[in-house]
């Protein structure tokens, strides 16, 4: 009977666990590994304001392997010796151990080279903004962070050579998230016949609404189009002069991240002793805001690590961090890393091929 008993514990043991580890585990492996990409991101944009290079490691794949084993013996006998008179003697063992085995392996992929190079300085492609405008995401935030012109009117720039935003371009922004909250204003992809190139088209639906059309007409105005032109074929590049497109001059992501880091908080001393580079000055006059608004991001840094912070990293001895309970900052920060998969950046090279085995 015990040695049944045992047999039977054994079996109920031996019952998978796969199962119960899918929810636990995706959830697990995805929160680290996006806490991981937001620290290498932040990490890297920290690096280039300290004239540091910026080094990225993919994680090409991740398997979880999970072992059980489970060893079960019994044993039995009886003992009948004519020294004990009529009584048989009866005597057993019993032995019951397992053993969990977790055991994941994860492939590191990093991306260097010249290819990574070259991507890291590729600009966005102008269809990805407007895909993202499309999406949802407002327009005075896309197209400050993701744009340097647009049909010549240029933004702000605060990579080594400041720049001014033209006050063209600052309203040019503000009126296509006017048009955008009111729905006026959608993407079309076209792809030609026998051709693998896309073409991206800027729309702006009829509609009697009185304001909305001096809107179109002051957009038109600021990028010198043809009157009443209502379809407009979006390209990269500096401005044509033609009257019936947009000519786009998007940003590489090296680009982005070295405007961003124009404006991390570092302290005085590192840029004047040639540690960090000059940046921007974000202190404002009273009463006086920026010419786009508030900064787009603010990077702070400290000698203690910060309690409360969405994202921190250490570098140099210091540690920068962006705060939990600045919104903006946040939602700006989630965007340059959804640019970062839009735009593809790096080589992901042939990841090892890694044999799991199935028992």
């Amino acid at each position: 009977m015990l040695a049944n008993a045992l047999i039977a514990s054994a079996v109920c043991a031996c019952s998978s666990i796969g199962p119960p580890t899918v929810e636990r585990d995706r959830i697990d492996y995805g929160s680290a590994i996006a806490d991981s990409w937001k620290h290498q991101t932040l990490l890297n944009i920290v690096k280039l304001r300290y004239g540091d290079f910026p080094v990225f490691l993919e994680i090409a794949q991740v398997i979880a392997g999970y072992q059980i084993e489970s060893t079960v013996g019994a044993g039995f006998n009886a003992t009948n010796s004519s020294s004990f008179g009529p009584f048989a003697f009866f005597g057993g063992s019993a032995l019951a151990q397992g053993k969990y085995t977790d055991r994941p392996t994860l492939i590191y992929a990093p991306l260097t080279g010249n290819d990574f190079l070259k991507k890291l300085m590729t600009p966005i492609p102008p269809s990805a903004v407007l895909f993202m405008l499309q999406s949802g995401y407002a327009a005075d935030l896309v197209m400050r962070i993701a744009v340097n012109s647009i049909n010549g009117v240029s933004n702000e720039s605060k990579r080594g050579m400041s720049r001014t935003v033209d006050p063209d371009f600052a309203r040019l922004v503000q009126l296509l998230r006017e048009s955008q909250l009111a729905d006026a204003v959608q993407i079309r992809i076209e792809r030609p016949k026998g051709s693998d190139s896309e073409s991206a088209i800027l729309v702006f639906p009829r509609r009697e609404d009185a304001q909305l059309d001096a809107g179109r007409t002051e957009i038109g105005s600021i990028l010198h189009l043809k009157p009443g032109v209502r379809e407009l074929a979006v390209y990269y590049g500096g401005y044509s002069g033609k009257d019936d497109e947009i000519a786009m001059m998007t940003r590489s992501m090296l680009q982005i991240m070295l405007e961003l880091g124009a404006i991390v908080q570092v302290p005085a001393a590192d840029v004047t002793s040639g540690r960090a580079a000059a940046g921007a000055v974000e202190v404002q006059t009273s009463g006086t805001p920026e010419a786009q608004g508030p900064a787009l991001l603010n990077i702070l840094s400290g000698e203690a690590q910060p309690r409360d912070a969405y994202v921190a990293i250490q570098y140099g001895g210091r540690w920068f961090w962006i705060a939990n309970t600045d919104i903006r900052s946040k939602y700006t920060f989630g965007m340059v890393m959804l640019l970062f998969s839009i735009s593809e950046t790096g080589v992901r090279g042939n990841a090892p091929v890694v044999t799991v085995p199935a028992n």
